[in-house]
């Protein structure tokens, strides 16, 4: 059994975080609409479909995008968000490993 060192509580605060960035209905809103869209959506379009503030939509975007779930693409002033498929699934087969 590995022991508990600085190092593993540093991932497992990572993995915490990320964990919790995605187990947010809001947020898995978020990333539903921008998939269901083409999968590329600028904040505007985002928060006019959802009917929602421009900070909220920006505040979660924000945290999605740490967390690795969306990818942005700048297009002059517009900034385009997308799913990060990868992501998704390797915390869907990671969580796979729990059942």
């Amino acid at each position: 059994m590995e022991s508990i060192n600085p190092n593993n509580i540093a991932s497992l605060r990572i993995a915490a975080h990320t964990l919790r960035a995605i187990n947010h209905p809001l947020r898995q809103r978020l990333m539903i609409t921008i998939e269901a869209n083409k999968n590329a959506m600028d904040v505007t379009s985002i928060y006019n479909k959802l009917n929602l503030e421009q900070s909220v939509v920006s505040q979660h975007l924000a945290i999605l995008r740490q967390s690795n779930f969306v990818t942005t693409k700048r297009n002059g002033k517009s900034i385009s968000y997308s799913v990060d498929h990868k992501q998704v699934n390797k915390i869907i087969n990671i969580s796979e490993q729990f059942r």
